[in-house]
């Protein structure tokens, strides 16, 4: 299978997945509770943000994350590839906006003072990481901050998953991880070439920290960082 075939297949099943099966009851199941640690980083970035300030929050699902910024001042302005979890975000905060757009596709301009994409990443695949990175960087005003969250899972995994996938043929590469018969995708890169396309991109690490995930298979990477001001 030709993997750029194969690609946009993944990426327009997952966005009917989310929009027939997870969006309807996401938040009941698991997109309701924030961990400590993204609350903690979430908060910061809108409290550094001016009073009245623009966050984007890309990625945003449900719309997890606009109560803390709607709560601090700050408008928000949520964008995910899925129809059915932007009607969820907007029916629970209808002063926030909305607009249905990937990452991949991001239109900004430095428009915001700060963006945050949370519980993403994973489903980016490892040709359009510079990309996204590129599009969080241009929809960010100078000097301002990026919060994103990269999943971590243990090597040895990796390698099983990588060796089950290409028995069935399918044009992997290494750390991408997808369930069997293509229900569900994650790309969990190798943290040294994300440091590399993140200073590919422009933006500068401010701070990072590591924090484990619900149980023992995956862990987070927090990562917040900064456009130059000039």
């Amino acid at each position: 299978m030709e993997r750029a075939t194969w690609l946009r297949e993944i990426r327009r099943a997952a966005e009917e997945r989310w929009d027939t099966r997870y969006a309807p009851s996401y938040d009941e199941h698991e997109g309701g509770s924030i961990d400590p640690v993204h609350r903690r980083f979430v908060t910061g970035v809108v409290e550094w943000t001016p009073p009245g300030g623009r966050v984007l929050d890309a990625a945003c699902g449900t719309g997890r994350f606009f109560g803390i910024v709607l709560a601090a001042g700050r408008a928000v302005t949520g964008t995910d590839q899925s129809s059915g979890m932007l009607a969820r975000a907007a029916e629970k905060h209808p002063e926030a906006v909305t607009e249905h757009v990937g990452l991949q596709e991001l239109p900004y301009d430095a428009e915001f003072d700060a963006v945050i994409c949370v519980d993403a990443m994973e489903n980016v695949f490892p040709e359009d990481w510079p990309v996204v990175l590129a599009n969080l960087r241009r929809a960010v005003r100078p000097g301002g901050e990026v919060y994103l969250t990269v999943e971590r899972t243990p090597e040895p995994v990796l390698i099983g998953s990588f060796a089950e996938a290409t028995a069935q043929g399918l044009p992997v590469v290494h750390g991408e991880m997808v369930a069997r018969g293509g229900a569900g995708y994650h790309y969990y890169p190798p943290i040294g070439q994300v440091g590399a396309w993140i200073a590919g991109a422009g933006l500068d690490v401010v701070a990072e920290e590591e924090a484990p995930g619900e149980d023992d298979s995956y862990s987070y990477e927090h990562i917040l960082l900064r456009r130059p001001a000039s």
